[in-house]
C-alpha cells in the first residue's frame, strides 16, 4: 500500500476516535441538553440572542464543573476567551447537543475533560449521625438545599432523609450515589 493511503487511513481513525471520544463530554452534554429542554419549554422560536441570554442565565446559577464549562465557553463575567457562538449558533438551529460538544472540544479539548464527581454516601441515620454539620451542608449545597431551621445535626441529617428521593436514585436501599 503506498505511503498517502496509510496517512489516509491514519487520519481517518484519528477522526473516528475523536468523534467517539466527544461521547464523554458528560458535563458539556448534560448542561447544554438541560439549557436546551428549558429554552424550548420558554419559547416557541429560538435565535442565536435568545440562547445567548438563556446560556447567560443559566451559566449566573451553576457551579462546580457546570461552572467551569461556562467558563471555558467565556460565558461568566471572569472568562479570557468568548466561544459562546459556538453554542448559541448552532442551538438555534437545532443541532443536536452531542454535535456543539464535538464541535467544542475541537476547539478546547478540556471541555470534554470536564466529569460530575461521583460520591456514594450512605444516607441511614447512622451513617450520616457519624459525619460533621458542614459535611451535611456540603450535601444538602450540592443539591440547591438550604436549612434555614436547622439548628443542631439532628435537623441537618433528618432534612437529608427527607429530601434524598427526589435529588438521588435512592430507591429504597440506604446507599445512593449523589
Amino acid at each position: 500500500m503506498p505511503f498517502s493511503n496509510y496517512f489516509t487511513v491514519i487520519v481517518f481513525l484519528c477522526i473516528v476516535l475523536d468523534i467517539a471520544n466527544a461521547g464523554d463530554c458528560e458535563v458539556c452534554v448534560g448542561f447544554l441538553e438541560r439549557l436546551y429542554r428549558d429554552l424550548t419549554s420558554r419559547h416557541e422560536e429560538l435565535t442565536p440572542v435568545r440562547v445567548e441570554a438563556g446560556l447567560q442565565r443559566a451559566c449566573a446559577e451553576a457551579g462546580g464543573k457546570e461552572g467551569r464549562l461556562c467558563y471555558y465557553l467565556g460565558a461568566t463575567s471572569d472568562a479570557a476567551t468568548k466561544i459562546t457562538r459556538e453554542v448559541t449558533r448552532p442551538m438555534s438551529y437545532h443541532v443536536p447537543v452531542v454535535k456543539i460538544c464535538e464541535r467544542l472540544q475541537r476547539r478546547d479539548s478540556q471541555i470534554c475533560e470536564l466529569r460530575y464527581e461521583k460520591q456514594t454516601i450512605d444516607i441511614s441515620t447512622a451513617a450520616l449521625s457519624k459525619l460533621r454539620v458542614a459535611e451535611l451542608k456540603n450535601i444538602l449545597n450540592s443539591w440547591g438545599e438550604v436549612c434555614r431551621a436547622c439548628i443542631e445535626k439532628t435537623d441537618f441529617v433528618s432534612l437529608i432523609q427527607e429530601v434524598a428521593p427526589k435529588h438521588t436514585k435512592y430507591q429504597g436501599h440506604q446507599t445512593t450515589e449523589l
